[in-house]
């Protein structure tokens, strides 16, 4: 798919992301922390990618190795920004990413943040998962 048709799509996809996590409930002013994932069979390729990222502004976390259902070993690393959970940003965020992505031939991922509470916390899936656990204690 060219990278066009790639940047129009991620554009819904984050419109439809922003509504949702804003829609939840998520507080509208915070920054958030937005973690845009890219992995890559090939390590070389994937750490010039994250060379690149650093490069345009990001930070950039550790290079992992996951290995598939299928037993087939890929890399992974994530650029991460801060900053407020707009639209605007993230189609701006999402073109050079995606651009970059193209440039040293790894798959750019999309991207991941938190919910945010009204305090200005992160919630994360790990904490849902806490409070379920605890319901399910009889006292």
């Amino acid at each position: 798919m060219s990278i066009e048709r790639l940047l129009k799509a991620q554009k819904q996809e984050n419109q439809e992301i922003v509504d949702a996590i804003l829609g939840d409930g998520s507080h509208p002013d915070a920054d958030y922390t937005i973690e845009h994932h890219f992995s890559s069979t090939n390590f070389d390729r994937l750490e010039k990618a994250a060379v690149d990222a650093f490069k345009s502004g990001f930070e950039v976390n550790d290079a992992e190795e996951m290995e598939l259902e299928d037993g087939s070993v890929i890399y992974c690393f994530d650029a991460i920004a801060s900053h407020k959970l707009e639209v605007e940003l993230l189609d701006q965020a999402c073109e050079a990413l995606l651009t970059l992505a193209a440039k040293q031939k790894v798959d750019y991922d999309g991207w991941g943040t938190y919910f945010i509470d009204e305090n200005g916390d992160e919630v994360r899936d790990d904490e849902f998962e806490d409070d379920e656990e605890d319901e399910d204690i009889i006292h």
